[in-house]
């Protein structure tokens, strides 16, 4: 059974590949997911506070002398908490491209414009096939309007795109005011790939302590139907860029319905994090009985099947079936 697929541009046996996630920390941990049938892995994030704390260090040990005062040096901020840094991160680059033979795509954490997108170039001359731009930001300005927050996702693209020969993809989130004009801008700045959705975790609040508490809680197969929806719906609006379905993706059921709907890669996290490496064979070997047993040929047969593409009025087949599921619920 023919499970290939292209995903900007590079050649995949399958659609599966990790998504940015602690998965790629260890290198025995890639080997097994590559022994496992993983067809590419998106690295864990370098995010912009970890490479502007880099530089901040350096510049306090080129401008502290014997007579300096500690106090002049104070502002500059605490982030020991982050894991290995800019160079620790080029490092693993090197060390998975040496490890396995699946691409190493590398993923890149900010928000606004600076000299931090340079990294990308960083990341390639260290040998990641691919870049992923992932633009996490929560607006909280009332003065910040949703024409400046899209113009900061194409200043940051350009940047990136500008520094780097391989492909690009942009991890997007589902809250712009129209999606299908935000991803054609996307692909016309430059964007090789779209990837669907960015998760922003929601707080908990300790009412004892009134303390905002940090939670991650793991996804499950019912949180694809927004990445599903939005790729039918972006299928036919992007031309050239891949659309690569993330948050999940937990069983093989669900990539045979990302790829129904149009996407080109899934990428797998929270399904990984709870059963292992491993998961990976099983979830392949349902997509290759299902295809068989519903006599197709290839995974790329099906592609697009269910998107919005052939749909005269993509907006009125949405309303109605939102119509549908409220009158026909018990």
């Amino acid at each position: 059974m023919d499970l290939s697929t292209s995903y900007m541009g590079l050649q995949l046996p399958n659609p599966l590949i990790t998504a940015a996630s602690p998965l790629s920390r260890e290198l025995d941990t890639v080997k097994r997911l590559e022994e496992a049938g993983i067809a590419a892995v998106v690295m864990y994030s370098l995010f912009e506070e970890e490479i502007r704390h880099s530089e901040l260090e350096l510049a306090h040990h080129l401008e502290a002398s014997a007579d300096s005062h500690n106090e002049a040096l104070g502002y500059f901020p605490d982030l020991g908490h982050f894991h290995s840094g800019p160079d620790g991160y080029l490092e693993q680059i090197r060390k998975l491209k040496q490890a396995v033979a699946i691409p190493v795509i590398a993923s890149l954490n900010g928000v606004t414009p600076g000299g931090w997108t340079a990294y990308a170039h960083k990341m390639e001359e260290a040998g990641a096939d691919a870049i992923e731009l992932n633009i996490y930001s929560i607006p909280t300005h009332p003065d910040l309007d949703a024409a400046a927050v899209e113009q900061m996702y194409l200043e940051d693209l350009t940047r990136v795109r500008q520094s780097v020969r391989v492909p690009v993809a942009v991890k997007l989130s589902p809250f712009f005011s129209s999606l299908p004009n935000m991803a054609r801008k996307l692909e016309q700045a430059g964007a090789d790939g779209l990837v669907l959705f960015n998760r922003f975790y929601q707080p908990d609040l300790d009412i004892e302590n009134l303390e905002v508490v940090p939670e991650v809680h793991l996804s499950n197969s019912t949180s694809l139907r927004l990445s599903l929806r939005w790729t039918a719906i972006l299928r036919s609006v992007v031309s050239r860029a891949s659309l690569a379905v993330s948050t999940g993706v937990h069983t093989g059921r669900d990539v045979i319905k990302a790829s129904m709907a149009g996407a080109d890669a899934c990428q797998l996290c929270a399904s990984l994090l709870i059963h292992g490496p491993d998961h990976a064979r099983g979830m392949l070997e349902t997509v290759r009985q299902w295809l068989s047993e519903h006599e197709y040929e290839s995974l790329r047969q099906l592609k697009g099947s269910m998107s919005l593409a052939k749909v005269p009025d993509p907006a009125a087949f949405e309303r109605a079936n939102y119509m549908r599921a409220l009158r026909e619920y018990r």
